[in-house]
């Protein structure tokens, strides 16, 4: 299951997985583009980037800057199943 975690006004969304067994989180960063979505899956917290397709180089270093900074809220909604369900928030 993946959970929303934020979308920008361009339509691009960020959602989670739960964490894994290994305590890895599955991170998807997807934007709807003429008829399809440009895609890219990374992992937390090795930030390992995979399965891209339509991003740019640009475009991957930004999304890396983004998760650098909010590494550690989408671990936290991970371990609690989602924003809605992480107390305190």
């Amino acid at each position: 299951m993946m959970y929303k975690f934020m979308e920008f006004p361009d339509s691009t969304e960020v959602t989670h997985s739960e964490m894994r067994e290994d305590g890895s989180v599955k991170v998807c960063v997807e934007r709807p583009v003429e008829g399809a979505f440009k895609t890219a899956y990374w992992e937390l917290p090795s930030y390992r980037c995979f399965d891209v397709e339509g991003f740019g180089a640009d475009e991957l270093a930004e999304q890396r800057r983004y998760l650098e900074s909010n590494a550690h809220l989408i671990i936290r909604f991970a371990r609690n199943g989602g924003f809605e369900n992480a107390s305190g928030f």
